[in-house]
């Protein structure tokens, strides 16, 4: 029989592959699934020979189908999800993007009522989904590196593309508990007794990883569809830890080396392009389940009739678009029954169509350009940071910013973030905390909020079966 292209998997017939990629796919699962059935994300021991059954990480087919089955995680529950149990959602209710007005027996309704509790289930799913999908991580990595037989080009492949879901996971999970466990290895009996780890710690461990993943991972995009990560979503990822950080120098730098790539990334200026799969201005997101499906954010924010059977955008945001700002008329839409109306986000516009037109994208260059603004304010560099806010400004229909002063231009570019960024993965929420506006914003426009409503509680059952994870976090 012949080689397959260059997967270095010699004399197997397409049976063969077929079946191996069942296996490693089997074997993921077996990772992520039986943790989920743990009262406890390290409960219960997962032995090293079923992390490597059947040598899945000897070969780059079904090592591929390991990383992959990990994106598929991200897609469809926890954090990162577009459903009505991620961040996008769930933050967006937190905060002032959007009003609920689902079922009041929805668990959605405790965190637009800002009325969190420490059991709360779906505060519980994002910590054990999350952990999980890094114990997948820490799964790959192990596997990765006890291969004998895979390439070393695809062993750094794979670890570059591990090191960045954990870091990347690691990073919203301190952003929205704070202290966490730092989680890198699938051993139980540690994991079993993990600590919770500072918010600069983490900073520096993700920064490490990232800095790792960069020099591992290629500049091309081996998917051809940016739904596996290279270099420049690392420098990405980079450059939003050091703007949180409050590294200044180091976020401009991350930003622009992803900027000044435009061979690979474009700005799109057409607002209606920026959200299809085929966007220039893509960096990195996650397909859909099947090739004629969407995204999952189209399904949780649309609707065609009202009342919404959900949520739709607060009269806070709605009202607070500029005029003439593009971004409104293109990235939100109007449904009204002939006596009241609703507003919904609309960035992500299709559902049913033959072929996939849309992916859920997790970063963009829109964000970067913000990114670098900031930090250039920070630094004072006022008139490099207003060149790079203006960007987005005039994409959006909006003439250059009128801030002059340092304290003026941060604050326009804290509004330009929120017109730009929102429904996306809650941006909105960490935005507000950094720039230590949350209490004043949200406490007028929030009847439950309170200022320990800035961390998520600790899920009750964790600290039960961890003692190491107490105290719970203030409040709660």
């Amino acid at each position: 029989m012949k080689k397959i292209n260059n997967n270095n998997i010699d004399t197997l017939s397409k049976k063969d592959i077929s079946w191996r990629l069942i296996v490693a796919v089997i074997c993921l699962l077996i990772i992520v699934l039986a943790s989920y059935s743990c009262d406890d994300f390290v409960e219960v021991e997962l032995p090293n020979s079923q992390l490597t059954a059947n040598g899945v990480f000897e070969e780059k087919t079904t090592a591929d189908a390991a990383m992959t089955a990990i994106y598929s995680k991200i897609r469809d529950e926890g954090l990162l999800t577009g459903g009505s149990t991620g961040l996008s959602h769930l933050l967006g209710n937190y905060t002032d993007e959007l009003d609920f007005y689902g079922n009041a027996q929805n668990e959605t309704t405790a965190f637009y009522n800002n009325a969190l509790i420490a059991s709360n289930s779906n505060v519980r799913q994002l910590w054990n989904s999350s952990y999980n999908q890094i114990y997948a991580a820490n799964a790959v990595l192990e596997g990765v590196e006890n291969s004998i037989n895979l390439p070393i080009e695809d062993r750094n492949q794979l670890k570059g593309e591990a090191l960045f879901v954990r870091a990347l996971i690691h990073f919203y999970l301190a952003n929205i508990f704070g202290a966490i466990p730092y989680i890198t290895t699938t051993d139980y009996v540690e994991n079993q007794q993990a600590k919770r780890v500072p918010l600069n710690i983490i900073y520096g461990s993700i920064k490490t990883e990232l800095e790792e993943a960069v020099l591992l991972l290629p500049e091309n995009d081996i998917s051809y569809i940016r739904v596996r990560p290279n270099k420049y979503a690392c420098n990405a990822l980079l450059a939003r830890v050091n703007l949180y950080a409050g590294h200044w120098e180091e976020a401009v730098s991350e930003a622009t080396t992803v900027l000044n790539k435009t061979s690979m990334y474009v700005f799109e200026q057409d607002l209606d392009k920026v959200f299809l799969k085929e966007s220039t201005a893509t960096i990195w997101q996650l397909s859909p389940a099947f090739d004629s499906g969407n995204t999952l954010e189209s399904e949780t924010f649309n609707f065609t009739v009202g009342p919404p059977p959900l949520s739709a955008l607060s009269t806070h945001l709605a009202e607070a678009f500029n005029a003439g700002d593009q971004r409104k008329i293109h990235w939100t839409k109007t449904v009204s029954d002939g006596t009241t109306s609703w507003m919904h986000p609309y960035k992500y516009k299709y559902s049913n169509t033959g072929s996939s037109v849309e992916n859920s994208i997790v970063f963009r260059l829109g964000e970067l350009y913000l990114i670098k603004a900031e930090a250039l304010a920070h630094l004072g560099e006022l008139s490099n940071a207003k060149e790079a806010l203006n960007q987005i400004r005039n994409r959006a229909g909006l003439n250059n910013t009128t801030a002059q002063t340092q304290t003026e231009l941060l604050a326009a570019i804290l509004q330009e973030r929120r017109f730009e960024l929102f429904t996306e993965f809650g941006h909105r929420f960490f935005d507000l905390k950094r720039f230590d506006s949350i209490q004043s914003v949200l406490s007028e426009v929030k009847p439950g909020w309170d200022t320990n409503d800035i961390l998520f509680p600790i899920p009750e059952i964790e600290l039960n079966l961890n003692t190491n994870l107490t105290p719970q976090n203030p409040g709660y």
